[in-house]
Order: C-alpha cells, then structure tokens, then sequence
C-alpha cells in the first residue's frame, strides 16, 4: 500500500499456527495460561489467557534489521477486540540473551493498534516479541505485522523449483506456495525445472495448481543435470522474463513455510547492498530442531556445513533463541533469495551436476563480487534431515570431486596437505571395508585431475559412470535383514565401540589398523555393529560387520578383502603422487575456465543435450 510518505512493506506477518495441521503450534506461539484459540493469522484468548509470541516464527530479529538494512525503527500494528482490560507488553533481548521489557499498552474495546519500535538498541543483535494476556474478559488479535514505510520502489520475487522424480512432493510444494494468497500475489512467476521421467505434469493435483497461478507458471522438461542445472535453467528462464527481480531458488520435497518467502523478499529490498538472504532448515523428522543458524565452508579441509562463529546449530528451537549475529559464508539451495544483479554480474553456476554448486556460487559471490549471504532468523522451511542420508553412496563422488573445484578456485590450494587429508580419508574407508567408498573417492579425485573437461556433459556421464562400478562392491548394497549372514541382526554378536584414539596417535592407529586388516589378525566372524560405534578405528578390528543404515532402511555387510584393499592403496599412493604433482596446474586450468563454464551459452548448449 502507498500514501504520500512512502509504500508501506510488511517485513513479516503474526503468524500462529502452521501451514498445515500437524505443523509444531509452539514454533509460532506459547501458550502460557487458560484456553487459546490459534487461527492462521488470528488468536482468540479466553478470560485470563496468556500468549508468549517469545518464538522461533514469532519473533523479529532485530538485530538483522539493524546489521543488514538501512532500518533505524520499525512500525507494529494490529487489530484487536477485548471484552474487558487487555494487556500487551512488547518485549526483547540483546545479543547476550538477556530478556528485558520495551513497551506496554492496555487493551480495552476494538480498534487498531500502531506503535513504532526503535531498532539501535540491538546493533549487536537480540530480538523483540509480544505478550499478550487477557484480562477478565477475552481477546481477539487479527492481522498483525511488522513493517516500515519505505521510499524505494519494492521489487517482487520470482521462484525456481528444480525437481526430480518427487512430483508428489513438487506438487504439495506448488500447492502450499500458492495457499497463501498475499505470498502467491506477491510472485511475478514460479518456474518448475522437471529433470525426471516420472513427470510433475501427469501427478494428480499439478492441473488444479497450475490453473490457479495462470500464466505465472512455467514449467520447463530438460535432460538430468542435477540440482545445478535445474537451478540455473530457472534462474535464466525468470531473468529473461523479468529483468528487475528476487530469485527464489527452492528444493522440491521441502515442507514450505510460505511466510518465510514473504520475510526473505521483505529483507532483500532493504539491504543497504544486494545480498543473498537464506532461509534456515529445520529438520523434517524432528521438526523443531534447527539444522544450523549460519554456515561456512573449510577448504583447507573441504568440508562444508561447518556452523559460523555464534551460530546454533542442532538446536532445539523451542527452547533456545538464535539472539547473536551469526555471519553465513553461503546458504544452501533448500531455500535463497539471489538478487537478479547478483546473477548478471557474477554469470551462472558451475554445471557441477549435484553437490557444492550452491556452496561454490555464495563464496564466488562473496570472494569475487563482494556480495554478502545473511541467513535470515524465522525464515525457514523443513529440510529432509542430513543425519539419515548415509554418505556410502553414489553421492559422496559428487560431494568429493566438487568440494576439490571449489577450493581449486577460492583457496590457496595447497596440493601437499591436501593430499595428506584425502589419503587419510581413503585409508579410513579401506581399513572399514568400505572399498566401494574408497572407489568413489579415488575416483572423484581422479576426475578432477582429468581438468574442466569432466563437466564437459554437466556430470551425466559421471553419474552413470559411479553407479555402476559401486556396483561391484558388496557394501554398498543395503540389504534387508533377510539376506545379513545367521538369524538376523539381533541375533549377531554385538559389539560396541570403546574410546577413539588421541590426535596425536591417530595416524599411528590408522597404520596398525591398515597392518591388522591386510594381514588378517582380525576377530572372525560376523558382528553386528550399532550405528553410533561405526568407526574406522572400531570396524577395523573385525573380519566382517553388519551395520544399520543411516536411513534405517536396511543393513550393509562388509567382509574383509586383503587383495582388494591392498590393490585399492596401491592406486591412491599413485593418485596422490599425481595429485601433488599436478595438482595446482588443475587448480589454475579451472581458474582459466570458469568464464567458458558459468556463461549462459555453455548452459544453453546443456540443456539441448
């Protein structure tokens, strides 16, 4: 809406109760005391009731207002009916999470309230909530929201989807988007990239939602180039339609929290300079648990998903309040807003397939255009948990090979330690009887060697190439209890893990291992391993182990295998010989090759194959 100061932007909505039934009520408000009725967008308090808005969803972080954006105050308003004397006392926390109050209004009959809440306070960081309570008669709280008038023209966002073989999940994603008719109008397109055979357009429920959006869908067909591809095709098919616009990059089989892409567009168009603004995850299967406040990647250690200084991570979000600021070095893909000029003057992604494109893309923004990541407090949508996705899979190759460009392109490389890490990592696998995983690694490896051209096909190849050698290897099979070795897993020997070795004889302990496995002074027979004690330094003890899955769906038997093992080291010596040796000469032909693999005329070539 516009008056004569200004339009007025809604930076987020009172919110209560979740998008669907089953949704966590205690994620958007507490009930303290009597008999509450929660709507959507409304609550009902019965006489003497409390409400505590002290929430995940309930709160504006307002010291990511006042870090990011040239906000110095911001305005609250709603409306109310109270049968009797009311009460609301506007309240916060700074950045060390002390709790104190900032404001407080008596409620007595209906009308609207509207009061300005100064954001300086919280330079640092730290959060502002309500509390409501009713006094002897009942209270009614509609439309409530937090806003600011601003000057500027407000740009719109746009979504771009990227499924494959999830059309039930892509639809109830489509569907739930669209539910929310303030959220739905402020989206000039959603785009779905369908890379699979089992087609979104013939699941039950796609007509009905593609109906409602009009001519503000788009659904495009493609080749599978995974995550990346289907990612960068929407970011180019909504830039060419509208010039001056948010991206919303979001996954398919997320649980979407549709007032979480009004708060990520509400931010951007404040930001003092064009930032990526990052929702956070929660977990699907334990739904109030936060997957991690703000991450970072190590490339010295090519590892990502390391939390950032002050972040929480894992954390319980009905009991604990993310009130420090914690800088994002990137935010993944699950959910992010890119700025259309982030995309123009930074080109496009690497057609890495699947696994670190969205990493690579925040820190070449950061590194080479200067372009922040923020990922934004009470912004989130639910995100499959990483803890049952186990990491023996085809996967892990993509995981491996792209974490080495990655850091090729935004470190200083150095080939020596980093050989040291990657033949540590294979050791492990090797003295675990994990020689399939060994395998993926070594040949992940092997194809970053080869240089810029493995992404020659965007990682087709590589796909159907790594899923058909893993196949030669027992292990990486998850088998049903009905084929494990005796009864059943019950039935095995137990044997759970005793004490890790100390750091500084890790090595020592991996040597002795790799000497106990090849030379076959192991204890025979076959034992069952819990999932919490599958180490190296444990499995290694054994001449063949059963262990659970991490997605609960079955078991793997892994069997010692002397040969097997000594030929698959024997490789890696020799790999990281080469790797050493070529290492940063790989390294540089990456550098020289980004411009030719980012440009949309690569991509373009892409997508027609």
């Amino acid at each position: 809406m516009s008056d004569g100061e200004g339009t007025t932007l809604i930076l987020q909505r009172g919110v209560f109760s979740g998008p669907v039934a089953d949704t966590e009520a205690g994620l958007y408000a507490t009930v303290t005391g009597g008999e509450v009725e929660r709507g959507r967008h409304s609550l009902r308090l019965s006489p003497g009731a409390a409400v505590d808005t002290d929430t995940y969803f309930g709160r504006l972080p307002a010291g990511y207002f006042c870090r990011w954006t040239t906000l110095t105050q911001v305005n609250l308003g709603f409306r109310y009916e109270a049968t009797g004397r009311s009460e609301l006392i506007l309240r916060g926390s700074d950045h060390e999470g002390a709790v104190h109050d900032l404001d407080h209004i008596d409620l007595e009959g209906s009308g609207d309230v509207a009061m300005t809440v100064d954001l300086t306070p919280f330079a640092d960081g730290g959060n502002v909530w309500l509390m409501f309570t009713a006094g002897d008669g009942s209270l009614t709280i509609r439309d409530l929201h937090w806003s600011t008038l601003t000057q500027q023209p407000i740009r719109a966002a746009a979504v771009a989807i990227c499924t494959f073989n999830r059309p039930a999940d892509c639809v109830t994603t489509l569907a739930t988007l669209t539910s929310d008719r303030v959220v739905a109008g402020q989206l000039l397109t959603i785009c779905v990239t369908d890379q699979g055979n089992d087609r979104l357009a013939d699941q039950p429920g796609y007509a009905e939602v593609a109906g409602q959006l009009g001519d503000r869908f788009v659904y495009l067909q493609q080749p599978n180039l995974g995550g990346a591809g289907g990612f960068t095709r929407g970011m180019i098919e909504l830039i060419a339609r509208h010039d001056d616009v948010n991206l919303i990059v979001m996954d398919d089989d997320i649980r979407c929290e549709p007032e979480s892409v009004l708060r990520l567009n509400a931010f951007a168009n404040l930001t003092t300079a064009p930032m990526m603004i990052g929702a956070q995850m929660l977990y699907q299967m334990h739904p109030t648990r936060l997957h991690v406040g703000a991450e970072e990647a190590d490339l010295e250690k090519l590892r990502a998903g390391r939390w950032s200084p002050h972040a929480l991570h894992d954390s319980d979000m009905l009991t604990e309040r993310q009130d420090r600021i914690a800088d994002a070095g990137y935010n993944g893909w699950w959910t992010c807003l890119i700025p259309a000029e982030i995309v123009k003057t930074m080109a496009l992604p690497i057609p890495m397939f699947f696994q670190w494109d969205d990493i690579e893309y925040g820190i070449r923004a950061n590194l080479g255009g200067g372009y922040r990541t923020v990922t934004l407090p009470g912004a989130a949508v639910w995100h499959m948990d990483f803890a049952v996705k186990d990491h023996d899979d085809w996967t892990h190759y993509f995981s491996v090979r792209n974490s080495l460009i990655t850091a090729a392109l935004h470190s200083d490389f150095d080939t020596t330690k980093l050989s040291v890490l990657l033949f540590r990592e294979i050791a492990q696998y090797l003295v675990s009887m994990r020689y399939g995983l060994a395998l993926t690694m070594v040949r992940s490896i092997e194809d970053f060697l080869d240089g810029p051209d493995a992404l020659t096909d965007g990682g087709q190849q590589a796909l159907v190439d790594i899923r058909t050698e893993r196949k030669r290897f027992p292990e990486t099979i998850i088998e049903p209890e009905s084929s494990l070795p005796g009864a059943s897993y019950d039935a095995l020997p137990q044997r759970p893990a005793g004490f890790p070795p100390s750091k500084d004889k890790f090595d020592l302990v991996l040597s002795k291992r790799a000497a106990i496995q090849l030379t076959g002074r192991v204890q025979r027979g076959c034992v069952a391993i819990p999932p919490q004690n599958e180490h190296w330094w444990h499995v290694s003890l054994f001449d063949q182990v059963v262990v659970t899955d991490a997605s609960g769906s079955g078991y793997r038997v892994r069997t010692r295998d002397a040969r097997l093992a000594r030929q698959l080291t024997r490789r890696t010596i020799m790999l990281m010989k080469r790797f050493r040796a070529d290492g940063a000469g790989t390294a540089q032909s990456y550098h020289d090759a980004l411009p030719r693999l980012t440009s949309p005329e690569n991509w373009h070539r892409l997508f027609k194959t």
